[in-house]
């Protein structure tokens, strides 16, 4: 198997099936499983994190 990489900011590596996803960097699985590293490389590659909405102050 080859060596975890990291896309767009995510890594690929196999989960514990041996099967290819898309881990967060908090170790979250976001995507996957697929069957090949590259096919994990792609869908990683179009990702675009998205900022949190902004805290909204509350009515006194």
């Amino acid at each position: 198997m080859s060596a975890t990489i990291s896309v767009n900011g995510y890594e690929i590596k196999p989960d514990e099936s041996g099967q290819w996803c898309v881990f967060a960097a908090s170790g979250e699985n976001v995507a996957g499983p697929f069957s090949s590293q590259q096919a994990a490389a792609e869908v990683a590659s179009v990702f675009q994190d998205q900022p949190e909405p902004a805290a909204r102050r509350s009515k006194k």
